[in-house]
């Protein structure tokens, strides 16, 4: 009787230690690949490396030269480097280079992609393949507010191009793969992670980046930023770099924002990009709850642009947009980006709000570039009519951003009659202006006890107690139906 029990015992045992080995493994959104060489394979002859020669100025390294920089206040300001090796003093008078790199869109037409800044200026741009063939190129098109470009190369090779993915679809911590030219080496495989995604650099009206740890530098500007599946996710553009060489912060144009640039630009040679009309801000708290909305969310109007398509469909000053297109406007610098992207010419429906509710109309998308050369944006205060930078000037000794109060400002921030001075419309977040809690829509009315109606007030007193030898201002500040004295360190 005892052998059949120990025949169950054993049976017992061994199916235990069966399901003790079977155990559920989590499911990953991509499993971590054992290695890249499969992908790198298929994906080094899309990328090209591309050198371009610029033309001679006659008087070198005046500042017309140097690449264009961030914004005075902007917190990349001081650690921003452009891919391409700046003019020195003294250097010799000698045609400057650059190098970068780009990447194969259409191999029947031999159409390539690339970073404006690395062509821009170029008499020359030549264009080295995988296989170390280089042969000269055409620049069909190019885009400075999204710093892109297209190439053209005429040539009998087999051409390998790349696919395009979604890059709507990425999720922080996704993979990434870039490929480039790092300081003039040649093709270069690096492999990271997607970091964060819709950082504004303040680079340009159209900020929208993805940030990623794979490491880029000098010389990857224009390559391309792949995902997993070996398609196009981004095109590498900027790095944060206090020393020059990559620290894990890299910045990419994503793909679904480069296309339509991209189609454009092969198309006419140029963009077409949709133009609303109008100057807007953000919506801060304060002046969400002074218009009577529940959240902080859409582009508050600040003027519109006289015969635009804004004002023909009855946008006003004050209004806030809510929805474009059926496209909702959570944060003021959604609106410029999808505007942008809109046909020229396309009637589509705004929802906005004016007098504490919602209201609806139709407007008829107009083309940025004929505004721009019509001189029609000049009353907009913006490069595109949608601009996000802040309006007036920009005080670096007290960091902060003023101007003239105009009637618009006063409806907007509900600026009594009688007060008058100057407006704050930004104020840089390290600067002790912003610690002492001076926001925009502040006025300031006196500086050193002395009344003020100009930037060039403003100016004149701070170089008046700078002469004076004292380190700080008093300022007047009005904000409501509160005035207050805030004394500032000159910096």
């Amino acid at each position: 009787m005892r052998q059949p029990r120990q025949h169950f015992h054993f049976l017992f045992v061994a199916l235990f230690l069966c399901f003790a080995f079977v155990v559920p493994q989590p499911v990953n959104a991509a499993d971590a690949p054992y290695s890249f060489a499969d992908l790198a394979d298929r994906l080094l002859p899309s990328v090209v490396n591309i050198s371009s020669t610029q033309k001679m100025q006659s008087a070198p390294n005046t500042m017309h030269e140097m690449p264009p920089m961030f914004p005075p206040g902007s917190p990349f300001e001081d650690f921003f480097e452009e891919f391409m090796d700046r003019p020195m003093q003294g250097a010799p008078a000698v045609p400057p280079a650059s190098l970068g790199s780009g990447f194969i869109i259409d191999a029947e037409k031999g159409y390539i992609v690339t970073n404006n800044h690395v062509i821009r200026d170029a008499e020359e741009v030549r264009v080295t393949f995988f296989d170390d063939e280089t042969i000269e190129a055409e620049i069909i098109g190019r885009d400075e507010k999204t710093d892109l470009a297209i190439l053209k190369v005429d040539t009998d090779k087999k051409l390998t191009a790349v696919k395009f993915g979604d890059s709507d679809t990425l999720r922080v911590g996704d993979w990434a793969l870039a490929i480039g030219n790092p300081f003039g080496l040649g093709g270069t495989v690096t492999a990271g992670i997607v970091s964060a995604q819709q950082r504004n650099i303040h680079a340009g009206p159209y900020d929208d980046f993805i940030q990623t740890d794979a490491s880029i530098n000098r010389g990857n500007s224009g390559g391309p930023m792949f995902n997993i599946d070996g398609e196009v996710i981004g095109i590498n553009t900027a790095i944060f770099s206090p020393s020059g060489g990559s620290v894990g912060i890299g910045f990419a144009i994503p793909v679904n924002l480069a296309k339509p640039v991209i189609d454009q630009l092969i198309e006419y040679g140029h963009t077409r990009r949709g133009w609303l009309g109008v100057r807007i801000q953000s919506v801060t708290p304060e002046i969400a709850e002074s218009l009577g909305l529940d959240k902080d969310i859409g582009a508050l109007v600040a003027s519109v642009t006289s015969t635009g398509p804004a004002e023909e469909a009855g946008l006003k000053t004050g209004d806030i947009i809510l929805s474009f297109d059926g496209k909702a406007i959570d944060k003021m610098r959604d609106l410029p980006r999808i505007v942008a992207e809109t046909k020229v010419g396309k009637s589509v429906e705004i929802v906005y709000w004016r007098d504490s509710k919602k209201h609806t109309t139709k407007v008829e998308i107009g083309e940025l570039e004929k505004a721009e050369e019509t001189g029609l944006l000049a009353s907009t205060g913006g490069p595109d009519g949608t601009s996000d930078k802040p309006a007036g000037k920009m005080i670096e000794k007290i960091g902060a951003t003023i101007q003239p109060i105009t009637d618009a400002d006063r409806d907007i921030y509900a600026i009594p009659d009688d007060v008058n001075g100057v407006l704050i419309t930004g104020v840089s977040p390290t600067s002790e202006a912003a610690e002492k809690g001076l926001s925009q829509g502040d006025v300031i009315s006196e500086i050193n006890q002395k009344p003020v109606s100009s930037v060039e007030d403003i100016l004149n007193n701070i170089k008046m107690a700078e002469d004076a030898g004292r380190s700080s201002v008093l300022l007047l500040v009005h904000r409501e139906d509160d005035v207050r004295f805030v004394a500032l360190r000159l910096k």
